[in-house]
């Protein structure tokens, strides 16, 4: 398997929607998130991110700056980050881990008001636990309960 060092993070344009919605995931992984072709439309304070690898979208993201952060943080400065999924074909070569490293350097460029990000993930997924822990986040002690059962709440700030 290849590995990749350089991937971009973009905010949405139309030119990635044919791909983004081709996007598939493995049941397991499905249940914890949500895909691409659901976020057709965003509400004000919703940004979709994209993830290229060389202009092809391989992940997606939202980040929130709504009253729903308020639910994860009383940093007003904080943003929400949800639905992250790595394209099925495309798992395995470290483009989630290369995103949530770059998230930092991202979000201060794109939103120099926010200096933390939040994100609630299911006590039963454990591999997205260990890639945001390798990342930096870190487990507020907050919880959750989520569609489908206990959620950490954690958060990278700077």
């Amino acid at each position: 398997m290849d590995k990749t060092d350089m991937i971009e993070l973009r905010h949405f344009s139309n030119e990635y929607l044919e791909v983004l919605n081709s996007f598939a995931l493995p049941n397991e992984q499905a249940q914890y998130t949500s895909l691409p072709i659901n976020y057709k439309e965003v509400t004000e304070g919703q940004h979709r991110i994209v993830i290229l690898d060389e202009m092809e979208p391989v992940g997606f993201f939202l980040l929130h700056e709504t009253d729903r952060v308020k639910e994860y943080s009383d940093n007003p400065q904080a943003m929400l980050l949800t639905s992250l999924s790595i394209n099925q074909t495309k798992q395995g070569k470290g483009y989630a881990k290369q995103a949530m490293k770059s998230l930092r350097k991202f979000v201060s460029a794109e939103f120099p008001e926010c200096n933390e990000i939040v994100l609630a993930v299911n006590h039963k997924n454990i591999a997205a636990q260990k890639l945001y822990e390798k990342v930096g986040f870190q487990d507020t002690g907050k919880r959750k309960h989520g569609p489908i059962g206990e959620q950490f709440v954690m958060k990278l700030m700077w």
